[in-house]
């Protein structure tokens, strides 16, 4: 799951929300730097990642990437799952995606003094940008995949890789649609858990 699929699975409180969007910032064990909804956010992150990886369907997906990007099929699959959640967010979310989007920019507002150097620089750019909100269009995926390959140590033309997207979309979408109610389920089972 990439940054939508994190926040949505949170739950409605912006501080798991914020912990959710943290998990792809803040490594390592916690020790306490952030409120603990924050951190029982980044916990939830941690392992809906860890529950995502063993679905089956997911390993499907990974696996059918094709050199040179089999090893990126997991952020490949992670971009494609947020695109399906953004383009069908009316079947899962009573809230339009824009005023999610917006209440949750606000939120993490609160909190940029406090965020790693990363996650500030998310939390200046994704209101311009309207960052979360683009996943509903899958032609931006392509200007997502080039900035991601961009943040490797080696950048990797990531972007080459959204003509397989297009091409196993459909499989992607069916396989998407069986693993997110799992996945809303477990999330709903460890906040329950945690309060």
């Amino acid at each position: 799951m990439n940054y939508l699929a994190h926040l949505y699975l949170s739950g409605d409180d912006p501080e798991w929300m914020i912990g959710g969007l943290l998990g792809d910032f803040v490594k390592g064990p916690l020790s306490g730097a952030f409120p603990k909804p924050v951190e029982a956010g980044i916990t939830l992150h941690r392992r809906v990642d860890a529950f995502t990886d063993r679905q089956p369907e997911v390993q499907q997906a990974i696996a059918r990437f094709e050199p040179p990007f089999c090893r990126f099929g997991g952020i490949l699959t992670d971009l494609c799952y947020d695109h399906f959640l953004a383009a069908n967010w009316l079947l899962y979310h009573p809230q339009p995606l824009a005023n999610f989007c917006s209440e949750f920019y606000q939120a993490l507002a609160c909190y940029s003094g406090d965020l790693p150097p990363r996650a500030q620089h998310f939390c200046e750019i994704a209101p311009r940008v309207n960052w979360l909100e683009n996943y509903a269009e899958f032609t931006q995926l392509e200007l997502m995949l080039e900035r991601i390959g961009q943040r490797f140590r080696k950048p990797v033309p990531l972007q080459l890789a959204f003509p397989q997207l297009a091409q196993h979309y459909p499989l992607l979408h069916d396989e998407f649609k069986q693993v997110f109610p799992r996945l809303i389920e477990f999330c709903e089972k460890q906040r329950l858990e945690s309060a």
